[in-house]
């Protein structure tokens, strides 16, 4: 069905193209809604079909390859999900390609906007999943500003925290308690912090990183962080694992 899709947007996209050169003219606009769910694949419309076919193997080929595999069906939910630690995870992998070392990594869930499910993982996969052009970077906050960006998180009950990050919010949006790797957050250090660049800018109501310094950014294609998460799958694939990630008390609402 999501291929079906793909197919009837790209056929929209020329329609929209033939008629910019026409002479027609605007006279009303009218709409309506229509359901496109699985009853579509069931009396499926042969001439629709036709039409698409010389699409699909273009689609196919650029969608289609496998990166890795996922041991079970992950997705986001707040404030703690097995799909939103994978992801905040990865991006303390990935910073270790510029030879930094991340303490922690925030992946926020609204940029998560499908699931995985078990088995084989496409690049078609990843994007639905991740369909931004966000880059990975890294940025330093004070232990005052992790303090307050954790305080961030409770008031949106929750966000996608990396491994070692243990958040305790009350279920009115408050921070109750913070541990990083066991320990309490020291007001006058700093800590190194794994993100999207659309977060570092304080977006998603993540306030406390308007205050960052040393921010590293790389904004070339291949720092794309969608590129970084399929990386770390086929990696995993190399080392013949399949990924895995689990809830594990991260964010815990009392």
């Amino acid at each position: 069905m999501k291929k079906q899709i793909l197919y009837l947007c790209l056929f929209g996209a020329l329609l929209t193209a033939s008629s910019c050169s026409s002479h027609y003219m605007m006279s009303g606009v009218e709409r309506s809604r229509i359901l496109v769910d699985k009853r579509y694949d069931a009396k499926p419309d042969v001439q629709a079909q036709r039409f698409l076919a010389p699409y699909e193997k273009q689609v196919d080929s650029i969608m289609g390859p496998v990166v890795g595999s996922i041991d079970h069906y992950m997705a986001a939910n707040k404030p703690e999900s097995d799909l939103s630690n994978l992801l905040a995870d990865i991006l303390v992998w990935g910073a270790e390609r510029f030879h930094e070392k991340a303490d922690f990594a925030v992946y926020n869930m609204g940029g998560i906007r499908a699931a995985f499910a078990k088995g084989q993982v496409t690049y078609g996969d990843v994007l639905d999943v991740s369909p931004f052009e966000n880059k990975i970077c890294l940025l330093t906050l004070s232990g005052e500003k992790v303090l307050e960006l954790f305080q961030n998180i409770a008031a949106v009950r929750g966000e996608g925290v990396s491994h070692g990050v243990q958040l305790v919010i009350t279920k009115d949006g408050k921070l109750k308690s913070a541990l990083l790797n066991g320990k309490e957050i020291d007001p006058k250090a700093s800590y190194r912090v794994s993100t999207l660049d659309y977060l570092a800018q304080g977006n998603d109501k993540l306030y406390a990183f308007k205050d960052k310094t040393d921010l590293f950014s790389p904004q070339d294609k291949g720092n794309n962080v969608r590129f970084i998460i399929m990386d770390y799958f086929k990696e995993k694939a190399k080392q013949g694992e399949s990924v895995n990630s689990k809830v594990e008390g991260r964010i815990v609402i009392e």
